[in-house]
């Protein structure tokens, strides 16, 4: 980690870069501030619905369980009005998206009736498996918005096995087209569709439940223009924003001016194994303005782990939302004004076209991270140490012996340990940042649907970094199969482990192990976890471990009493307690051994 010493700032003119930045003060509206407050948690509610209904309709369990898709309303410009609570990720990706087909189309060359639709990942800024709808919202004529909805479908084609050279491997490309023109479905595009996946029943009912998501929104966002006038809503959503800016920059202005960076890495591509990929990151603030610059992040892979431009624009805004207004609602454009995001194409976070990007969510996660990381010397009571930043899905496919059917489909996410903060300790089995909203999924559903038993889903004892305030616990998972399955795991941040602040120690990483039969020993012995196997005896198993959070703090610090009661949960094993925490505990009857404590945490703070 570099950490750069505050400085003042001025930000030169970057060619190669691209700036996130928009009016640098709200203009006044006209709209009455009753019904801006009204508007304001209407669109909360649309959006909301929106989410429920395609959650409700969807096919896929990636849909309606882990909830892998978020909604959302766009002003004509396309700018972010609310999003249903989901993915932060796609926080930019569909704006970009509303924005790349306003441009591809113009207004003027849409009507009531349309239905947009594509899935192309350099302008989602992620993989052909989120396919995008958006539906032009009309009131009385007059183009007044857009309804949109990102999903992710669980098949678009592509190879199954390995990492893809380039996007064309991935998948099914779909351009900006109109899925529906002034009402009509276009049966041709419906008809590519089908012949290009693999499970069609499946994909088509995604896609009509996506169509509904959409003509949600539109329909209550028409009663809400309907009910208090066109102008008066919209000028009441540019309130919201103006308000979204102003807090925005107050809490911006609470950070020292300055200069940060921080640095990290990924395991490797997957192609080059063993080749580290720097995450290098600089943060500038100056006054009520944030610069998270992202030049010195690694250059695209070889591998499948590049996301295009609008995921590092997303990286920025999830950070610096997460930073300056976590709880401000509705999510909108006007928290983001106040920030600028330098994000030069080519790199792991903006490649450019044919770079592959299958799994696109995984690098993101840790740039987030390590822009907390930079800025935890400025604002140590607003950042978290590191997490274990990976969804840890698995792929499985095969044939059903059941139904004798094609299956695919992923274990589950099963979470993961967070790190801990200045004040508190680090939360335990939940999803990575990115993912916001993704839930993990019921093991019997899991079994229900694939030949495979889940033996084991639980904490992992000490994977939490030990600190004043510990890391959160990593999960375990083992899977066994009941019928030969292939199973493709792409797993990075084995090596690169949480890290803890302020000397908090670091979180456990993630893990990945085979077994061969019920009573075979596990292999370990994997250079990374990203690895491609079969199962194929009833009794054969993998098992994959979500890392910890890394802790906050000296571990000695740490209250006698929180060690005590973190041994009784099993949490903390007595051995850890000892060594880590210098807190030496009887294994069976949990007394303190007060004095042996006193001594041992004495000789670890003088040791430091």
């Amino acid at each position: 980690m570099t950490q750069g010493t505050p400085a003042c700032y001025s930000r030169p003119m970057d060619t190669h870069a691209a700036a996130s930045a928009a009016p640098a003060s709200p203009n006044s509206r006209t709209a009455d501030p009753v019904v801006t407050e009204i508007v304001r948690n209407a669109v909360i509610s649309i959006t909301g619905e929106m989410k429920t209904n395609l959650m409700r309709t969807a096919y896929n369990t990636i849909i309606y369980e882990a909830l892998d898709f978020t909604t959302g309303l766009f002003t004509t410009k396309g700018e972010t009005v609310s999003i249903g609570l989901g993915l932060p990720m796609f926080i930019r990706g569909m704006a970009e998206t509303v924005k790349k087909k306003i441009a591809h189309f113009g207004l003027d060359k849409m009507a009531p009736g349309d239905i947009l639709i594509t899935n192309d990942a350099y302008t989602t800024g992620s993989h052909l498996n989120h396919v995008t709808l958006t539906l032009p919202v009309f009131h009385k004529n007059e183009l007044s918005g857009f309804a949109c909805c990102m999903a992710h479908w669980l098949d678009i084609g592509g190879a199954l096995r390995g990492a893809g050279s380039d996007i064309y491997s991935e998948g099914l490309q779909i351009p900006i087209l109109k899925y529906q023109d002034a009402g009509v479905v276009n049966q041709d595009l419906v008809d590519i569709i089908r012949m290009n996946v693999r499970i069609p029943h499946r994909a088509m009912g995604d896609l009509r439940a996506q169509v509904a998501a959409v003509r949600t929104g539109d329909r209550l966002f028409q009663q809400l223009l309907g009910r208090y006038g066109r102008s008066e809503v919209l000028d009441a959503i540019q309130n919201v924003m103006d308000h979204s800016e102003l807090k925005a920059r107050a809490r911006t202005q609470t950070i020292p001016d300055g200069e940060y960076s921080a640095e990290s890495y990924m395991d490797d591509d997957g192609v080059d194994v063993g080749k580290k990929v720097p995450i290098k990151v600089k943060v500038i603030v100056a006054g009520d303005e944030m610069t998270i610059d992202l030049s010195d992040v690694s250059s695209q892979v070889r591998g499948f782990y590049n996301s295009g431009r609008t995921t590092g624009f997303g990286c920025t805004q999830v950070a610096y939302k997460c930073l300056t207004s976590p709880t401000d609602y509705p999510v909108n454009d006007g928290s983001f004004r106040s920030l600028k995001s330098i994000v030069p194409e080519g790199k792991v976070v903006s490649a450019v076209r044919p770079a592959p990007m299958r799994k696109w969510m995984t690098y993101p996660m840790t740039v987030i991270d390590t822009v907390f990381k930079a800025l935890a010397p400025a604002i140590p009571d607003r950042v978290i140490a590191g997490h274990h930043a990976d969804l840890l899905s698995v792929n499985v496919f095969g044939t059903n012996p059941k139904t004798k059917e094609f299956f695919i489909g992923g274990t589950s996410l099963p979470g993961g340990g967070w790190g801990a903060k200045k004040n508190e300790d680090g939360v335990s089995a939940t999803v990575c940042i990115n993912d916001g909203d993704t839930h993990n999924s019921p093991n019997e559903q899991t079994e229900a649907k694939f030949p495979i038993v889940v033996e084991n889903y639980a904490l992992i004892p000490d994977s939490g970094g030990a600190g004043k305030f510990r890391g959160g616990l990593g999960v375990e998972r083992i899977s066994r199969a009941r019928s030969t399955i292939t199973v493709n795991s792409q797993i990075d941040r084995v090596h690169c482990k949480p890290w803890g602040l302020e000397g908090g120690r670091e979180g456990a990483g993630n893990e990945l192990a085979v077994r061969k039969g019920r009573n075979g020993q596990w292999n370990e012995d994997f250079k990374n976890a990203k690895v491609i196997f079969e199962l194929k005896n009833d009794g054969d198993a993998f098992r994959i471990r979500a890392g910890g959070g890394g802790g906050y703090g000296n571990p000695w610090e740490r209250p006698i009493e929180k060690v005590r009661e973190d041994v009784r949960q099993g949490y903390v094993s007595v051995k850890a307690a000892a060594e880590l925490y210098g807190v030496i505990i009887d294994g069976e009857t949990l007394v303190v051994d007060e004095k042996a404590t006193e001594k041992r945490r004495a000789e670890m703070a003088k040791a430091t």
